[in-house]
């Protein structure tokens, strides 16, 4: 395994931020850790990455114990933090020797990451005159300098403009194809676009550990809108089978989520007739991530 982490936790003062956690990475895999604020995310990255040491539990990258073999898992460990650290009055091929020095690697893999990263562009400015876009692909050439096999990338896409984002997430995706990469990020879209598994994390403990495709297809529910042409009240859609909610999103669109793969639309076809009622639309939409992780976010 390229990360195998076994019950850890870890508190600050009352505050328990990681509680047991437990999981596994395979050699290759793109792995999207998700939670809300808060919920242990930054924290168990950096357990990982030696910035932190855990209360309890064990941890591994490349099999290098977290706590016992730091500077093997510090060789085994590109990092790129939430808040990308950078001297922004160096030049980036001036930045990217500094880093290359303390790794002790030679000056040619400079060349190789600016490639890599689609730095040339821009490798003969100061790290101050960057956009954020190309300060990300600093902070991922900086990471990638030392070539490890385990990526761990906390919010890399945070404050980047659409375009950026595109950019950034073939980065990462075309990073994945030779390493494991293990990254959080709020963005689902990011996810749904890059990673093959997700972990979601809340209050500390882990609530959904799935590879992306059996995520949205083990949930056995769909979700309906339907725009009917007047004014109902939420209590009689209760006839409707296998309803789980109802929620009137705006006018008189309601999206009904129903517990049940059968497709419902018909069954509301019927409901509207028996009630007086006409259907203006009836849409069937795909559950997707976002609607699943508030789901498993919300529950206490």
């Amino acid at each position: 395994m390229s990360i195998e982490v076994q019950n850890i936790s870890k508190n600050y003062g009352e505050q328990k931020a990681l509680d047991n956690v437990s999981f596994s990475v395979k050699k290759g895999e793109i792995v999207g850790f998700l939670g809300p604020n808060g919920a242990g995310k930054s924290t168990l990255m950096k357990i990982l990455t030696t910035y932190l040491n855990a209360d309890s539990g064990t941890a591994t990258v490349n099999e290098f114990d977290v706590t016992n073999s730091q500077k093997e898992v510090q060789k085994s460990v590109g990092y790129l933090p939430e808040h990308n650290p950078l001297y922004l009055d160096l030049y980036v091929k001036e930045y990217l020797a500094f880093n290359a020095d303390l790794h002790k690697i030679a000056k040619s893999r400079i060349e190789e990451v600016i490639t890599l990263t689609g730095l040339t562009p821009e490798s003969n400015k100061k790290i101050g005159e960057l956009s954020k876009g190309y300060r990300q692909r600093v902070g991922l050439a900086t990471a990638l300098l030392h070539n490890p096999d385990v990526m761990i990338l906390d919010e890399p896409t945070t404050g980047l403009d659409p375009n950026q984002l595109v950019e950034i997430r073939d980065l990462i995706k075309n990073i994945g194809k030779n390493k494991t990469v293990f990254l959080s990020t709020h963005i689902m879209q990011e996810v749904e676009a890059i990673c093959d598994r997700i972990i979601i994390i809340n209050n500390g403990k882990i609530v959904t550990d799935k590879k992306l495709d059996n995520l949205v297809t083990e949930e056995a529910e769909q979700v309906i809108e339907v725009e009917f042409d007047k004014k109902i009240e939420e209590s009689i859609l209760t006839a409707l089978s296998n309803l789980k909610t109802a929620k009137n999103t705006h006018d008189l669109v309601w999206e009904l989520t129903f517990s049940t793969e059968k497709d419902m639309r018909s069954e509301i076809f019927d409901f509207a007739q028996n009630n007086n009622l006409k259907t203006l639309q009836i849409v069937l939409k795909s559950k997707n991530l976002e609607q699943i992780f508030r789901e498993k976010t919300s529950k206490k």
